[in-house]
């Protein structure tokens, strides 16, 4: 049997193999194999009942008659039938060794997983922040899921394209122009010049709310900026270069790059088709002077229109996002587009999927498949949106130069004796590590609460207690003067046998579960349960079983599971976004 990285679907293939020799297979059996139970490494056969039915026979006969052409599986699995003829597979040692011998690297793992996304160009819009403005705690979200999700489906096969949509067209660029025209700081601009576009940006807003004259002198300033003026086009380019640039520092400090930054703006001259298109097609009316789609057979949104064009003319999300999808699915050749967007905006994203979907079905052209990624909203202990004490948005470097501070003391109090620049260096991935760690491992739609002293600790599901498991596995190799991966003698080992290695060999072949879970939901969670699981079972089989014993056999296969464990760590940690650490 070939034990191939997705355990389930080799014994499906085997199953299948049995059962068209069985003579079953004509008849439409078809088995399908699911893991049973994790602990003691089980997989069961369902299919049979239901075939037996149809073909009114024994299903315990049937399920016998099954097992009768599995004689190949017998030194790997330990067969039973249960019940009404579900077939049981129990891993053996030998299956368990044999397993992890062949998925020694990080390219043989990739290889195995690399069939679940073939054929997928998936392009994910996340982060998508507004220029002019500071990334703050909000953003956080949909920048550390969004990566997380790339990564996973990189990882599994699909050709990933992340897409930056960012917010640098509209009416806000009216007031800030006429603001920074009239009220710009020039020495506040040199010192952080983000900063000052959104001191600005407040200026003209409060201006124009408290005097009508402002305001129309305002509306003139985007009035110039769309007509391409010069002086306007040449101010909105730097507010916006100064943003990408102070985003950039961000997303560094996240491990975050983008294939594409296609703003708002991008899209200005694309509008038109989307007009002509949905009223050409029947789709859009007119309505009080707006151009909007209706469903009337949604219960919601047969009265709630979906704003194509503003009554004044003016585009707005709708037209956008629409033309972006035309673009998605034209240059970029999408089969798949995900929005990381929170969950406030459910409402707008189902409107826009159904007009999609009825507008590409009126021009014949396939749709990709469209799929809003909600997530929750970060919370203070005090159960609210998470805020500074007077009530601003906390900026997102802010919260992560604190991240940084405290795993300095952290990894100050745990090795005293590191010379500090390494010390600090080792904070700056354990600080950011953090942060992105506590949002992955909860569920994405729920909200959650934000808390330094559960996210910054070595106890608990944190990425501190998954980067120092990973440092520790590398001290065990330092000791023995062995490289990680190059550890002698893998060819040696026996099959497992303590209880601690038992329990650990089954939990590495649950790596593929794990993956699948996280990539087919979309749900890293999923995988951070698995790995701070794995350290645990772990730090178990350390503590019982001592690694550098005499006996070659032993060793070897303790070191190999070493070997896979700081593998499998490494790569989960790795396909979340987190950097990892040798030394901590």
């Amino acid at each position: 049997m070939d034990l191939s990285f997705d355990l389930a679907k080799a014994l499906d293939r085997t199953l299948t193999d049995a059962a068209r020799r069985a003579g079953l297979t004509e008849a439409g059996f078809a088995p399908e194999v699911r893991p049973a139970d994790p602990v003691h490494g089980d997989f069961q056969a369902n299919g049979v009942l239901a075939y037996a039915k149809r073909q009114r026979q024994n299903p315990r006969a049937l399920a016998e008659a099954l097992v009768s052409q599995l004689d190949e599986l017998a030194p790997l699995f330990g067969l039973a039938i249960a019940g009404p003829g579900f077939i049981n597979f129990r891993l053996k040692p030998a299956a368990l060794l044999a397993w992890l011998a062949a998925h020694s690297n990080r390219e043989a793992l990739a290889a195995g997983a690399a069939a679940a996304e073939q054929g997928h160009t998936v392009v994910v819009d996340y982060s998508s922040p507004n220029t002019a403005k500071q990334m703050h705690v909000g953003h956080l979200r949909s920048a550390v899921i969004g990566e997380a999700i790339c990564r996973l489906l990189a990882f599994s096969g699909a050709k990933v394209v992340r897409d930056n949509h960012v917010g640098d067209w509209g009416t806000q660029f009216g007031k800030l122009i006429w603001a920074y025209k009239r009220q710009l700081d020039s020495a506040a601009l040199a010192r952080d010049p983000l900063e000052e576009f959104e001191r600005l940006y407040k200026a003209g807003n409060s201006a124009a709310e408290a005097d009508p004259t402002v305001l129309k002198e305002a509306q003139q300033e985007l009035v110039k900026l769309q007509a391409r003026d010069p002086e306007n086009l040449g101010i909105w380019s730097r507010i916006n270069e100064v943003s990408l640039f102070a985003f950039q520092e961000i997303y560094d400090q996240l491990g975050i790059r983008f294939d594409v930054t296609l703003g708002e703006s991008f899209y200005n001259d694309k509008l038109e088709p989307v007009y002509r298109g949905l009223a050409d097609s029947g789709l859009a009316e007119e309505s009080q002077g707006a151009l909007v789609v209706f469903h009337p057979e949604h219960p919601r949104f047969k009265t709630q229109p979906f704003i194509i064009r503003k009554s004044d003319g003016a585009a707005n999300y709708a037209t956008t996002d629409l033309a972006t999808i035309l673009y998605r699915t034209g240059p970029l050749h999408a089969t798949d587009v995900l929005y990381v967007v929170d969950k406030r905006q459910s409402d707008h994203f189902e409107q826009l999927f159904l007009t999609a979907r009825k507008w590409f079905e009126k021009m014949g052209g396939p749709l990709p498949r469209l799929r809003h990624l909600d997530f929750g909203t970060v919370l203070g202990e005090n159960g609210k949106p998470l805020k500074t004490r007077s009530g601003e948005n906390i900026r997102l470097k802010d919260l992560l130069a604190e991240a940084v501070e405290r795993s300095y003391q952290l990894v100050s109090g745990k090795n005293p004796g590191l010379p500090e620049a390494e010390r600090r260096a080792i904070a700056r991935t354990v600080g950011v590590g953090s942060v992105q760690y506590a949002d992955l491992s909860q569920n994405r739609s729920s909200d959650y609460v934000f808390s330094w002293h559960k996210m910054i600790s070595l106890e608990g599901n944190t990425a501190a207690y998954l980067l120092y498991a990973v440092a520790r596995i590398h001290s065990i190799f330092r000791k023995l003067d062995l490289r990680p991966g190059e550890a002698p003698g893998e060819t040696g080992a026996t099959a497992f046998e303590t209880p601690a290695e038992l329990a650990l060999a089954r939990k590495l072949v649950r790596f593929p579960d794990a993956l699948a879970a996280a990539t087919g939901t979309l749900r890293p969670h999923f995988l951070c349960t698995y790995l701070y699981e794995l350290a645990g079972d772990f730090s178990t089989f350390y503590n019982a079983d001592k690694v550098a014993v005499d006996e070659p056999a032993v060793r070897a296969r303790r070191l190999l599971l070493c070997n896979r464990t700081l593998l499998l760590l490494e790569t989960g940690l790795q396909l979340l976004g987190l950097r990892i650490l040798t030394k901590m």
